[in-house]
């Protein structure tokens, strides 16, 4: 009988139950999982190490680089995150919401979205799902940092 696929494996970690989790964390780390660990997750730390596995895991220089950055993020109180997220003119953002694309293009001080224009792209976001959002998060450039000539 063939085994499964990683992805089918993947996908059947959320409907087995905890003894079974456990079971296979102490397959995958040759150790008990830790006490009071809830289900959910343990299927990511397991679902991890299944990637690990399958694919290999961070190089060291990756690894340096992830402290780094968290070292920087935890150090700083105005991490990337919290910058204001600039667009140049002339860009075009995309984003797929229930079955539909929904286009943005971005001008002087303003967006255009179905020939009408906005001043942000919150008021987008809310028009295309029904609730309010962050434009920058619907769109996803939240997070994004500016780069020097942006911040100019």
């Amino acid at each position: 009988m063939p085994s499964l696929s990683i992805t089918d494996r993947l996908a059947s970690l959320p409907r087995l139950q905890k003894e079974a989790l456990a079971q296979l964390w102490q397959e995958l780390f040759q150790a008990d999982p830790p006490l009071r660990m809830r289900k959910e997750m343990m299927v990511q730390f397991l679902a991890y190490r299944m990637q690990e596995h399958e694919f290999g895991s961070l190089s060291e220089t990756n690894q340096r680089r992830l402290c780094q950055l968290a070292k920087a993020i935890g150090d700083s109180s105005n991490t990337p995150s919290l910058q204001k997220v600039l667009i140049k003119a002339g860009t075009r953002l995309i984003r797929q919401w229930k079955d539909q694309v929904h286009v943005v293009n971005v001008e002087e001080g303003s967006y255009e979205y179905r020939s009408n224009r906005y001043d942000s792209l919150s008021e987008i976001a809310r028009l295309i799902t029904g609730t309010r959002w962050s434009g920058p998060l619907f769109f996803g450039l939240k997070g994004r940092a500016m780069n020097a000539k942006e911040a100019a």
